[in-house]
């Protein structure tokens, strides 16, 4: 088992370095929820099945880390609010040793 560090930075500006596990096939989503970053209803609220961008979170370090947008993921954050050129959807970032020291900004709930 292998723990990486994650810097999230909540939706009221707080930064919270956290320590989240390769091993349980988690994604970014499940991370924010477990150490309750946000309002409890106010993200993850399809699931994580990339259906309504709650998790929506901007990649401020350690983008080059990551996979590739998914065709769902892109389509969904075409309809969202709040978007940027650096937003992801949490549920689509799966906690793996690569991305070990990723840096994000969960955005505003809409």
């Amino acid at each position: 088992m292998q723990d990486i560090n994650l810097k999230i930075t909540d939706r009221n500006g707080e930064t919270h370095e956290v320590v989240a596990p390769t091993d349980m096939s988690m994604n970014l989503m499940e991370v924010i929820r477990s150490y309750e970053l946000a309002e409890e209803g106010t993200i993850g609220v399809c699931g994580g099945m990339a259906m309504c961008a709650s998790c929506q979170v901007y990649v401020v370090g350690g983008a080059e880390k990551l996979q590739e947008m998914g065709e769902e993921e892109d389509a969904m954050l075409s309809e969202a609010f709040h978007v940027e050129n650096n937003s992801r959807l949490g549920c689509q970032i799966h906690i793996t040793s690569e991305i070990d020291g990723l840096e994000v900004i969960v955005a505003p709930y809409p």
